[in-house]
């Protein structure tokens, strides 16, 4: 009596219902079909996204380069040499077109291609020296399907014939991968998102901790009004923000409050100072990494870019970013593609960028120490965070309000801001902006006594106040000015697009607004099309 293909089949079926990491399970199946001796090659395709098409040997058979076969798991060995064994996911098959070959057609129609005894259907087989070869006398393919939806191949090459009992087998491994294997992926996201919310949780807390952020925004002048009606123009598109302005003028509260106003507002917002990030890690720390890709990489680990999928992040301090990897924040940027350290998979993400710097970045492009293309791809829509120096009407508000702060974590009594400590904290130059006014008014909350403040300030330079304001001179635009600013912004993006509202590299797309916007608001201000 003939024996079986397979060895212990029961086992193997129970063995499938336990396993939830996906990699282990497809290896399960296949070494375990190619234990058997008579089993010369047992293999796993999954459908998935096509990728690297220019360099497949199958390319030229596959229909739209959209979906193919991909080989994730094979397992078997030579006869002519033991020692050779046939776990590779290279090679001629490691990807397969749907509907080219016996395996492309299987996962095409959905059905079954069985064929106990290839010397019955000589010219079906696609390498017949190597059927010769090693001795291989029948071959059992399955689909894998779930629900209806065919999730790949299961392909058996046996060295006998297959009989009608173990095509049963055959079947019946490919009902229960097919369903141990959306089993886990769904395990395998669940874990992933847990992960992910521990690493924002992580993040959160840290953020907590540091204290770093303003609050909110405070003040009513008309500089920080010119940049709140920026952010109501910019807030409700996907358009890149370049935030500019020197340290200290509250750049990542700009950015908190950009996302707060967006339609984004309820996913997540990623922050990562560029200039805090060692330079061996910025790879990792942009794009995560899989475990072993390095020494200490004990375990896979998720990037910013990734976290913020859905959602917005914020690089601050962008232009700290080394010259030679910024091409790879490029890419990400243009295609919304990246790749772990130390993995081969390509993985999408949609993310709004926002980024911040207190450098010139143009000069810095001009002078060769940052891309330019980065540059602009960045710079779609600058916002410039006036200093506290150009906006001497808003220190009264935020000193109030850091009183307020500063006497809640302290647990003492607000003391009242009299008019002479206004006058002399708008006396003040604020090279430090409002950072500088934070420390100060919690430095003289902690000094206090008897609820009296004495704000510790350099003296003002000889000659007295006068002659520093004139050498530095406070300079608001007035609402006609911001007009006019805004109207020639649009005639340089009109004249950019050669005078094109629509389309990719039309006006509208320049300035992050819709067609019919940019319209409305060119007959607002007076601008013609023909005149930019």
């Amino acid at each position: 009596m003939e024996r079986g293909v397979f060895e212990d089949p029961e086992g193997l079926l129970l063995d499938m219902a336990q396993e939830r990491s996906l990699g282990r399970l497809l290896g399960l199946v296949v070494e375990r079909l190619a234990r058997s001796e008579r089993v010369a090659l047992a293999r796993i395709w999954l459908l998935r996204p096509g990728e690297d098409c220019a360099r497949c040997l199958a390319a030229a058979a596959c229909p739209d380069r959209a979906e193919c076969l991909h080989l994730v798991a094979s397992a078997g060995r030579s006869v002519l040499d033991p020692r050779v064994e046939w776990s590779g996911l290279d090679g001629e098959f490691r990807r397969v077109p749907l509907g080219a070959r016996k395996v492309g057609r299987i996962a095409s129609t959905g059905h079954a291609l069985e064929v106990p005894d290839l010397g019955e259907a000589p010219g079906w087989i696609a390498r017949p020296e190597w059927v010769q070869a090693e001795r291989i006398v029948g071959f059992g393919g399955q689909p894998l399907v779930h629900h209806g939806r065919v999730l790949g191949v299961l392909a058996v090459f046996a060295r006998q014939r297959i009989g009608e009992g173990c095509l049963r087998w055959l079947r019946m491994f490919a009902d229960h991968a097919a369903a141990a294997i959306v089993n886990a992926r769904a395990f395998e996201e669940l874990e992933g998102l847990r992960a992910r919310l521990q690493q924002e949780n992580e993040l959160l807390l840290e953020e907590v901790a540091r204290g770093q952020a303003f609050g909110e925004m405070v003040g009513g002048g008309p500089a920080l009004g010119a940049v709140v009606r920026q952010l109501d123009l910019v807030a409700p598109t996907d358009s890149t923000v370049l935030i500019l302005g020197e340290s200290g003028t509250g750049k990542e509260l700009v950015a908190q409050e950009l996302h707060r106003r967006s339609h984004l507002a309820g996913r997540a917002l990623i922050k990562v100072n560029c200039a805090a990030i060692p330079r061996e890690l910025y790879e990792s720390e942009f794009f995560g990494h899989v475990r072993g890709a390095f020494t200490g990489a004990l375990r896979d680990r998720v990037g910013r870019f990734e976290r913020a999928d859905g959602g917005t992040l914020f690089l601050d301090e962008v232009g700290e970013i080394p010259l030679d990897l910024q091409s790879k924040l490029l890419r990400v940027l243009q295609e919304g593609e990246l790749e772990r350290v130390g993995d081969e998979r390509t993985r999408r993400v949609k993310v709004r960028v926002i980024a911040a710097t207190n450098r010139d970045l143009r000069r810095e492009a001009e002078a060769g120490r940052f891309r330019a293309d980065l540059y602009y791809r960045l710079g779609v829509f600058p916002i410039e965070v006036p200093p506290l120096r150009r906006r001497l009407e808003d220190v009264p508000s935020l000193a109030e309000h850091f009183i307020e702060q500063a006497a809640r974590r302290l647990g003492r009594p607000r003391p009242r801001l009299t008019l002479a400590d206004v006058q002399r904290l708008q006396a003040h130059d604020w090279p430090g902006n409002v950072r500088e006014l934070q420390h100060v008014v919690e430095r003289a909350m902690i000094t206090s006594a008897g609820g009296r403040l004495t704000f510790e300030l350099p003296a003002p330079p000889e000659g007295g106040e006068g002659v520093r304001r004139e050498a530095q001179p406070a300079r608001v635009l007035t609402d006609a000015e911001l007009r006019r600013l805004e109207a020639d912004n649009l005639r340089a993006a009109l004249r950019t697009a050669r005078g094109k509202l629509y389309g990719a590299d039309g006006a509208a797309a320049l300035l992050g607004l819709k067609p019919t916007t940019l319209a409305s608001r060119m007959k607002a201000l007076g601008v013609e099309r023909r005149g930019a």
